[in-house]
């Protein structure tokens, strides 16, 4: 498959600057790919997946139609093997829609980074690596300005690794500070206790995230309802909202939320 043309043609959409009283904010829908079909699991349990679809592009046309801004994709599968493994549902999505896509998953090295940059991915995010190897993530930051995210997966304020099936000693806020002036794009959260739950999102500990550095923070995790966004939106210091399970099992209207937030 022949690699997107990049660089003036893609366009980035910037993420919000924290502003008080209810910045507006990007809604990111998800589709998570495990063994090439959109899942969604809880808690980060690769053992209850439930399947949404076995049409990822599909799945992205009809988010793009709705109006999203962005895409965001986990390769599940690749976030537990160290490498990418479903590479040929993401470059299916990235042909289906020119939204721009952000990805997470099985990227630990600068060879995989720069490939899936390569083929018109907009910004991958890196989560494992933040913990093993920060020093890839100021490479990568540097070299690609504006590209690059870090995956900041926690359960009860600690970070977990390696598709989260490894906890480590390291808190968030931690994290965050140790690569807040490394230049990565954003900070994207999530309670895993919270992931794919829909008992809403940990609004307190994102925002108290956002607050504590000045890198913009996307949460992620237990979007079950318009007034969750708009919940995340009021703080005015989260740039960004991940749903997914609730858009599939249609508690929420993506075309509903979208207008509300750019309010």
């Amino acid at each position: 498959m022949q690699a997107p043309c990049i660089g003036a043609k893609l366009r980035i959409p910037p993420l919000p600057a924290n502003q008080p009283g209810g910045a507006p904010i990007i809604l990111y829908p998800a589709i998570d790919l495990k063994d090439g079909q959109c899942v969604r699991l809880l808690r980060g349990d690769m053992g209850r997946a439930t399947v949404f679809g076995d049409d990822p592009a599909a799945q992205a046309r009809s988010f793009a139609r709705a109006g999203c801004e962005w895409l965001h994709l986990v390769d599940l599968n690749g976030a537990f093997a160290g490498r990418p493994v479903n590479a040929a549902a993401v470059e299916a999505i990235l042909a289906a829609v020119k939204v721009p896509v952000q990805l997470g998953g099985g990227i630990r090295d600068m060879a995989t980074l720069e490939m899936w940059l390569a083929r018109g991915v907009a910004r991958v995010i890196l989560g494992t690596v933040a913990v093993e190897n920060p020093a890839l993530v100021r490479e990568a930051a540097r070299a690609h300005p504006g590209r690059v995210a870090v995956g900041i997966d926690a359960r009860a304020g600690r970070v977990a690794t390696r598709g989260w099936a490894e906890e480590t000693d390291i808190e968030v806020t931690q994290l965050a500070r140790q690569l807040e002036d490394a230049g990565v794009a954003a900070f994207i959260y999530t309670d895993i206790a919270r992931d794919g739950a829909k008992q809403g999102p940990n609004v307190a500990a994102t925002e108290a995230l956002a607050r504590a550095v000045s890198v913009p923070v996307i949460a992620s995790g237990g979007v079950a309802a318009l007034s969750d966004l708009v919940a995340l939106r009021d703080t005015g210091v989260i740039a960004g909202a991940i749903s997914g399970r609730a858009l599939y099992d249609g508690a929420l209207d993506l075309g509903e939320a979208l207008a509300v937030l750019a309010g």
